[in-house]
C-alpha cells in the first residue's frame, strides 16, 4: 500500500511561472546556473542553487549558501512571486517534448514508505550530495525539488490523469529547451480521494530520478522527529515532494561514456585488446544503436560497432546482462583501466539527448580519446532491478524531459 497526500503547494504566480521555473539543481554546474540566472532575478535557481548569488570562490557547502537559499525563498514569497494555495490539492503536471508526452501527479509521498521499501530504489547515494540536500531542506524549511517517481499503470489513476488534463491548465509555457510544461490544480475532494485510494492499491512506487532528494527528506524527517516530543507522524516533514508518472509515459535515453585516453595503448593495441571480448566492425557516421547489447564507439575520426562475444558475460544474470555492466567489465575496466566510474576523473558521461554528434565533437576536440554510445536501459529493466533489491551501475539511466524545479514546492 502506497500513501500519497494532497498538500498546499507553493507555486509561482501564473504569469511569472515561465521565468521562475528552472532546470533541476543537479543538471547544471554552478557556472552554468550563474550564467542562466544572470539576467533573471526571479529564476528558481536563486533558491535551489543559491551559491550563484555569492562570490565564485564560495564553498558551495558553507552555511552561507544555505542561508542565502532560505532568504531567497522568503524574498520570493514576500514579494508575491510564490503563493501558497489555500486548499490542499494534487497537481497534474504534463510535459510535451518533441513527439513525447508524459503526465504525472504532483503529490507528497510518505517518508515511511521510503524507509520501509515501498518506494523502491535502484541507485546508491553519495554522502556529500545527500548531506547537501539534507541541509538545504532543513535550513529552508521546504522541499524545493520534486523526486521523480513512477508507478505501474493502473486504470483508475490513468483515467483521472486523462480527465484532469482535458481542461484549461493553470500554467502553460514552453521552456528554452523546447519542452512544454502544463499544470492543472485538483482541489476537488472526491477526485483527490480517487487518486489517493488508487495509490493505496499499488504495492510500490519507484524512484526514476531523485535518490538524493528522497534520502535527504528521510534524513530531515529523522532530525525533526527526534527534536519534536509531540511527534504524531502527520507533520509535513513526514512527507516529501514528488511527481509520480505511469510507467507507460516515461522515456529513457542512453547515458553514453567518454574516456580521456587509451590507457597508454596505441590505437591498434587498444583495438586488439577490445577485440578479445567484442566483435568490432567499422560503421557509418549515421550510426544507430538499434538494440541492447550493441555499442557504438568513436575513435580517431571513425565509428565502430561493437557486439559482445558469446560467453563474455553472464546473460542469465540481471545485473551482469546490463549493457552498462557489459561495457564496464569487458572493456572500460580491463582495457582502459577505469576504476570506480563514480570517482575516476578519466571518464565522463553524456546524456543521450545530445546525440552521437556530441560524442564525435568531444573526441574530435582532443579532450577525450574515445566515446561509447549505448542503447537505453528500459523502464522494465529498472523496475526488475528495484524489485530484486539490486542497484544499477552508476549513470545507467537518463530520463528526458527533466522536471522543472519551482513548478510546485512543499513547505514544512
Amino acid at each position: 500500500m502506497v500513501t500519497v497526500k494532497a498538500f498546499r503547494g507553493l507555486r509561482p504566480k501564473e504569469e511569472k511561472a515561465s521565468r521562475i521555473a528552472s532546470p533541476p539543481y543537479d543538471v547544471l554546474s554552478s557556472e552554468e546556473a550563474r550564467e542562466m540566472a544572470r539576467e533573471n532575478p526571479i529564476s528558481f535557481l536563486h533558491i535551489n542553487k543559491p551559491e550563484i548569488d555569492l562570490a565564485e570562490d564560495t564553498d558551495p557547502y558553507s552555511e552561507l549558501v544555505y542561508e542565502t537559499g532560505r532568504k531567497n525563498l522568503q524574498r520570493f514569497i514576500d514579494e508575491g512571486y510564490l503563493i501558497q494555495d489555500e486548499k490542499e490539492s494534487i497537481y497534474v503536471y504534463r510535459q510535451i517534448w518533441r513527439e513525447h508526452v508524459q503526465a504525472g501527479y504532483f503529490v507528497v509521498s510518505s517518508v515511511k514508505d521510503y524507509d520501509e521499501g515501498r518506494i523502491k530504489k535502484h541507485e546508491f547515494t553519495r554522502p556529500q550530495k545527500e548531506a547537501d540536500r539534507t541541509k538545504l531542506i532543513d535550513v529552508m524549511n521546504a522541499q524545493v525539488g520534486p523526486v521523480f517517481l513512477l508507478y505501474k499503470d493502473e486504470p483508475t489513476l490513468n483515467n483521472v490523469l486523462d480527465k484532469a488534463a482535458k481542461g484549461a491548465p493553470s500554467v502553460d509555457f514552453t521552456s528554452p529547451d523546447q519542452v512544454r510544461h502544463q499544470l492543472w490544480v485538483i482541489d476537488d475532494a472526491e477526485m483527490i480521494k480517487r487518486i489517493t485510494e488508487g495509490f493505496r492499491k499499488r504495492e510500490a512506487t519507484y524512484i526514476a530520478d531523485g535518490h538524493h532528494r528522497s534520502a535527504s527528506a528521510s534524513n530531515v524527517c529523522k532530525i525533526r522527529k527526534e527534536k519534536n516530543p509531540d511527534h504524531t507522524g502527520d507533520e509535513p516533514y513526514n512527507y516529501f515532494l514528488s511527481v509520480i508518472f505511469p510507467k507507460s509515459h516515461l522515456k529513457i535515453l542512453p547515458y553514453n561514456r567518454v574516456v580521456t585516453d587509451l590507457n597508454n595503448l596505441t590505437k591498434d593495441q587498444f583495438l586488439e585488446k577490445a577485440g578479445e571480448n567484442f566483435d568490432i566492425q567499422k560503421a557509418k557516421d549515421e550510426l544507430e544503436i538499434a538494440d541492447e547489447h550493441e555499442f557504438g564507439m568513436y575513435l580517431d575520426g571513425e565509428w565502430y560497432m561493437l557486439a559482445p562475444r558469446t560467453g563474455s558475460y553472464n546473460a542469465g544474470d540481471l545485473l551482469e546482462g546490463l549493457d552498462v555492466n557489459i561495457l564496464m567489465k569487458n572493456l572500460l575496466e580491463p582495457v582502459l583501466g577505469i576504476g570506480n566510474p563514480r570517482t575516476d576523473p578519466r571518464i565522463d558521461f553524456v546524456g543521450g539527448i545530445r546525440g552521437n554528434k556530441e560524442l564525435k565533437k568531444l573526441v574530435d576536440s582532443g579532450k577525450f580519446a574515445v566515446a561509447f554510445a549505448l542503447y537505453p536501459t528500459s523502464v522494465e529493466t529498472l523496475i526488475k532491478v528495484a524489485d530484486a533489491g539490486e542497484v544499477m551501475p552508476p549513470k545507467s539511466t537518463w530520463f528526458e524531459p527533466k522536471l522543472r524545479s519551482g513548478m510546485v514546492s512543499h513547505l514544512l
